[in-house]
């Protein structure tokens, strides 16, 4: 046998597994996507009916809107949460830095759907924690329905995925930290360099591809949200629902197989138009 060959080989499982449960599954959503089927009867091609109901489905257009809310409050105190612990933690004075580096990143271990029956349960209006805590101290008199206010119910979703994921951006952050050579902050130091400007001018211009990294990352991640907020609800009036949870009611709980494949391909649709305004403004092409 020639030994070129062997690689192909090492490789095939990658592939045949991809082909299989990837890319056979793409394939089938798209011819779908084209039908009308509701998981019973046979499929009836319907050309392009299911993306023009799409284009004028309001419930669709308030699912992205749900969505990038969902993602904005998750998102900002995240990434700053996960940078700031990220510097504090590369310091080499702070002892047990391991141990919080540990400590941080085990909520990212977490399923999602732990993780949102956690805070379901703490922010249950009537048997919660949360309720009690604020009781106690008198901070309310009454307790609060939390799920029952569209801006509350979306917070609290928010909160359930900064919380599962700062420690492992804090992680990706102190790996980036720790690949800019000692060598630039020794020059920092004998220019006489404050604390201050060596963060500002050395380590936050050197961090910008972990920046980008973690950004592009949070985009396609987050425009994605499904577990959490589907354990916590809806919401008034659909407030909490994401473009996933709209997918996943279509497609498995309505029986309308085929509208939800086209669905999928819309969030594909966002998910790319979002990362590509996340590339160019970043101008990750340079």
């Amino acid at each position: 046998m020639n030994r070129s060959y062997y690689g192909y080989f090492f490789v095939a499982p990658f592939f045949i597994g991809f082909a299989v449960f990837g890319l056979a599954p793409i394939l089938y959503t798209l011819y779908l996507s084209f039908m009308k089927w509701d998981g019973f009867s046979d499929p009836v091609f319907v050309g392009v009916a299911n993306y023009t109901r799409l284009l004028h489905d309001s419930f669709f257009y308030q699912t992205i809107w749900n969505t990038l809310i969902i993602w904005v409050f998750s998102n900002t105190p995240q990434l700053i949460t996960a940078l700031l612990l990220a510097l504090v933690l590369n310091e080499k004075f702070i002892r047990g830095k391991h141990f919080f580096r540990a400590v941080y990143f085990f909520p990212h271990i977490i399923t999602p759907v732990t993780l949102g029956v956690i805070f379901a349960l703490m922010f249950d209006w009537q048997t919660g924690s949360i309720n009690k805590i604020l009781l106690a101290l008198g901070i309310v008199q009454d307790p609060v329905n939390w799920f029952n206010s569209a801006w509350w119910s979306r917070i609290i979703a928010s909160g359930v995925i900064a919380w599962q994921y700062f420690g492992f951006n804090m992680i990706v952050f102190i790996a980036g930290l720790q690949s800019i050579p000692s060598e630039v902050y020794e020059a920092a130091e004998v220019d006489g360099a404050t604390k201050t400007q060596t963060a500002l001018h050395i380590t936050l211009p050197l961090l910008r591809p972990v920046f980008l990294f973690v950004f592009i990352t949070s985009v396609i991640g987050g425009l994605q949200l499904f577990d959490a907020p589907l354990i916590l609800g809806d919401g008034p009036n659909n407030t909490g629902r994401t473009m996933v949870m709209y997918l996943y009611e279509t497609a498995f709980k309505n029986f309308d197989y085929s509208y939800g494949a086209a669905v999928a391909y819309g969030i594909f649709i966002v998910v790319m138009f979002f990362t590509a305004i996340t590339a160019r403004a970043s101008k990750l092409r340079e």
